[in-house]
């Protein structure tokens, strides 16, 4: 059995839900102590349970120590099965962190999930994020991933719903090209609020990014009541994205501004993708091998080589500007 140090580099979820996926693809039993053990909250949270019980169901894994609070974890994989999952947070928990455990261990054979939880949380990709650059991606390397936001869900409320169904899949080595302009956009989302906070939003957006020499993205609103009151928007361009989330007392413009001006950072940077989904993408280079490049070797990427690493996946890393990131093989 591996066992982990939870507490490593990043010491965050990322090894846990990262760590349960890479067992179930290679049937390495893993035993994670000190879980996030430099956190206020140390221990699981509720997401990170959810995450390990996704990756469970599907490759029928005995587990112990999946509780909240937990700071043992031990998970034992056995075969991956096409199935059909519904996993509910409980709280407004990140579903795409929640997804991203999930997804590379069912393109192993296809299958379903309607998660509940949140859509749009701090410190969390969105799910818009997950869905038009972090799917689209691996759905241009051969992923049959389509995904459906049934219901946004916004913290503290949560009560978001979102169902992913992948087909049979094809994977081909992680290798970014240019993506259409027409496939750039904008997506600005609101919950139980007037309609002109979505507008100014994607207004103030748009803007900043015409001052900076960006051509018109086509903007996307999206607002529907729903059990908790919220904003988000979400921009990219080619493989790289930014969001923000509104609050009380933060001002819609602020909102778009502060998304707009992330992606302008990372536009001008260099490399093919954003630092988010640069350690996003590590499993799947290490699996079907390809390469890649991105503006930083970030603390989430490292903490991503070394548990690649621990699971005989290593990944050439060249430092430079931009980073690169190699495996010419695959598994």
């Amino acid at each position: 059995m591996l066992e982990l140090d939870g507490s490593a580099l990043e010491g965050g979820g990322q090894i846990v839900r990262s760590a349960v996926a890479l067992s179930a693809i290679t049937g390495i039993p893993v035993k994670i102590r000190n879980i996030r053990a430099g956190r206020e909250r140390s221990g699981l949270r509720y997401q990170h349970c959810a995450a390990v019980r996704a990756v469970a169901s599907v490759c029928n894994a005995r587990v112990e120590g999946c509780d909240v609070g937990g700071k043992t974890l031990t998970f034992k994989p056995g075969k991956i099965e096409k199935k059909k999952i519904s996993v509910d947070i409980g709280t407004a928990g990140s579903i795409p962190l929640v997804l991203q455990a999930w997804l590379p261990v069912i393109l192993e054979c296809g299958g379903e999930i309607v998660a509940k939880g949140g859509t749009e949380v701090q410190l969390s990709p969105t799910i818009d994020y997950f869905e038009h650059v972090h799917v689209k991606l691996i759905r241009s390397h051969g992923a049959a991933v389509t995904t459906e936001i049934m219901q946004r869900g916004y913290y503290p409320r949560g009560g978001g719903v979102v169902r992913v169904v992948v087909g049979e899949s094809c994977m081909r080595p992680i290798s970014p090209g240019e993506r259409s302009a027409a496939d750039n956009g904008i997506i600005s989302c609101s919950s139980n609020l007037p309609g002109h906070v979505a507008d100014r939003q994607a207004s103030s957006a748009a803007s900043l990014l015409s001052e900076e020499g960006i051509g018109e993205l086509p903007v996307h609103y999206d607002r529907r009541d729903g059990p908790g009151t919220g904003s988000s928007i979400t921009m990219w361009v080619g493989y790289k994205g930014a969001c923000a989330l509104g609050r009380r007392g933060l001002p819609a413009e602020k909102v778009g501004r502060s998304a707009a001006g992330a992606l302008l950072c990372e536009l001008r940077s260099g490399g093919d993708v954003d630092m988010f989904l640069c350690d996003q993408l590590l499993l799947y280079l290490a699996r079907y091998g390809g390469r890649y490049s991105c503006s930083q070797y970030t603390l989430h990427a490292r903490t991503m080589i070394w548990l690649l690493e621990q699971f005989g996946f290593p990944v050439d890393v060249r430092e430079g500007h931009p980073v690169e990131f190699i495996n010419e093989s695959g598994s």
